[in-house]
């Protein structure tokens, strides 16, 4: 999958080219070219080709809370996830916050239908003893999770977030 939107791609190629010796030249064609060879791709066109396949983005479990300002204390001051964005109808309804850890994302939803108490999502996690110090060294957590080393997939530390979701963080072997 490209990364790249066909307009991120222009402006890396016209970033190119201004970054060129002024004795160097390389038409805009060219440069485009150049991104799609650094994708593993033959040229522009198969590049571009690449932006009208079906394909799917990474997917964001929706967790359901019933307080948002206690589940961003949970979330952002203790497990060091980071709000993307929040998002309400108008003032007193329900509140829908995004929010991710490096390429973990989340949706946390008030609304009444969005996800079920009690839900499990599995994170795959690099360093996870050091994250679970980091987790019993901060004075925003209540919990003491441990670590079962013999979990199938790898090491795994479960966290059950204050409305009943199960987080169960994954150190895959291999």
């Amino acid at each position: 999958m490209i990364p790249l939107s066909p307009n991120d791609a222009k402006v890396l190629a016209r970033a190119l080219r201004s970054g060129l010796e002024p004795h160097l030249t390389l038409s805009h064609g060219q440069a485009l070219d150049v991104l799609a060879r650094m994708a593993g791709l033959a040229d522009w066109n198969a590049l571009a080709a690449t932006y009208h396949k079906p394909g799917f983005g990474s997917p964001m479990p929706i967790l359901r809370v019933q307080d948002a300002a206690l589940a961003r204390q949970f979330y952002v001051d203790w497990l060091g996830f980071s709000i993307d964005f929040e998002h309400q109808f108008e003032p007193g309804l329900p509140l829908f916050v995004g929010v991710s850890r490096d390429d973990a994302a989340l949706g946390l939803s008030e609304h009444y239908g969005d996800g079920t108490p009690g839900s499990v999502v599995w994170i795959p996690t690099r360093a996870l003893t050091s994250y679970r110090d980091v987790l019993m060294a901060s004075p925003a957590g209540s919990q003491r999770p441990g670590i079962d080393r013999d979990a199938p997939g790898g090491p795994t530390m479960t966290i059950i977030d204050p409305f009943g979701n199960e987080l169960r963080f994954c150190e895959p072997n291999g």
